[in-house]
């Protein structure tokens, strides 16, 4: 009796296992057939809920721009980016990228880029005012008094910080963690009529991951050429051939102190100088794709998918697509797709 039970035991444990292995190749066919329907596809609508319907860690990298608060409007109602509050604002932000962080492979990174703006800089007494002209939106891409002339706990006139709250704010929601604050410095900016304070010419891009180490990146790709190369002579070899002394710590490591060797190249450095980029066609200013070919290139795989639940023009799309990677991503307007399918030449990738 014990021989056969032993027996009986043996074949559940083995049937068990079959059905698992079965299963699980069931799951996996199912995953497959998913990710395969979200490639080189934009979804018509609204990323808090498209988003919902894709599987889990199926995206390399996602790279995007959300709407700016009270900046422009896309003509749908309940858009992101007009809310009566800057903190529903926030929240909104966060429920997308709770969903990115869902959607995102475990070694996978995210460029999340966010302008910033100043309380009461556009705002009118009474909230948000009505639409004025769609004709006028798709040509200049913005209006005015989208903001309420007040924002709860901030001084008129002051700067918001809106980029670096919702970096706060997703650090806190599901623990993003944030490796790294990237400056676009812009060599040409949007005039600004103002006398009382600097003109601003730089956008925040955080880098951010799920896990602290072992995501994606390739820092010999995202390296870039150092500007003042270090031969590796030793201080005293460069002394003896005449190099005059430097004091202090700063002259000791400025002269290479201890053989220190630089190379021709360096390490990616957070501030990222390059003009805005236009698109003819779009209403707004997009990535310029010097900006991302970079991310791109050092932080997916070829193959690898590129997520941007906030497509706009199709620039994210565009530039995965001549770097050999796929992409994927949502679009809330339809009258801006024409643009993206201008730049993929891909007609069958809306939905």
């Amino acid at each position: 009796q014990r021989k056969l039970k032993k027996v009986v035991q043996k074949k559940n444990r083995f049937l068990e296992l079959l059905i698992s292995q079965y299963l699980h190749h069931l799951c996996q066919k199912a995953l497959k057939k998913k990710v395969k329907e979200i490639v080189n596809t934009v979804f018509v609508g609204d990323s808090r809920d498209v988003l919902k319907d894709y599987p889990d860690k199926c995206v390399d990298l996602c790279i995007t721009s959300p709407p700016y608060w009270g900046l422009r409007d896309y003509g749908v109602d309940n858009q992101i980016g007009l809310e009566l509050e800057r903190d529903e604002y926030i929240g909104e932000l966060v429920s997308v990228f709770d969903e990115v962080h869902r959607i995102l492979k475990d070694d996978g990174t995210m460029f999340l880029n966010l302008g910033d703006s100043y309380s009461g800089s556009t705002g009118r007494s009474g909230g948000i005012s009505e639409i004025n002209s769609k004709a006028r939106q798709l040509k200049t891409g913005s209006y005015k008094d989208l903001r309420p002339a007040k924002v709860a706990g901030v001084p008129p006139q002051s700067l918001m910080l809106i980029p670096h709250r919702v970096a706060i704010a997703l650090q806190d929601s599901i623990g993003w963690i944030i490796r790294a604050e990237l400056i676009w410095s812009k060599t040409n900016p949007m005039p600004e009529s103002v006398d009382n304070r600097p003109s601003k010419s730089h956008e925040t891009i955080f880098f951010l991951s799920k896990i602290p180490t072992g995501y994606y990146y390739n820092q010999e790709v995202l390296s870039e050429p150092a500007k003042n190369q270090n031969s590796g002579y030793s201080w005293l070899q460069r002394k003896l051939h005449g190099e005059p002394s430097r004091h202090g710590l700063d002259g000791a490591a400025a002269s290479g102190a201890g053989n220190f060797r630089t190379g021709e190249r360096r390490n990616m450095r957070t501030v990222i100088t390059l003009p805005t980029n236009s698109y003819k066609g779009a209403h707004f200013a997009t990535f310029p794709p010097k900006l991302i070919s970079p991310f791109i290139k050092g932080c997916s795989r070829e193959g690898g998918i590129v997520l941007d639940p906030f497509m706009g023009s199709g620039t994210v799309a565009e530039v995965s697509k001549k770097l050999g990677r796929l992409y994927t991503g949502v679009e809330l307007n339809e009258e801006y797709h024409k643009l993206i399918n201008e730049r993929t030449s891909q007609m069958e990738m809306f939905i």
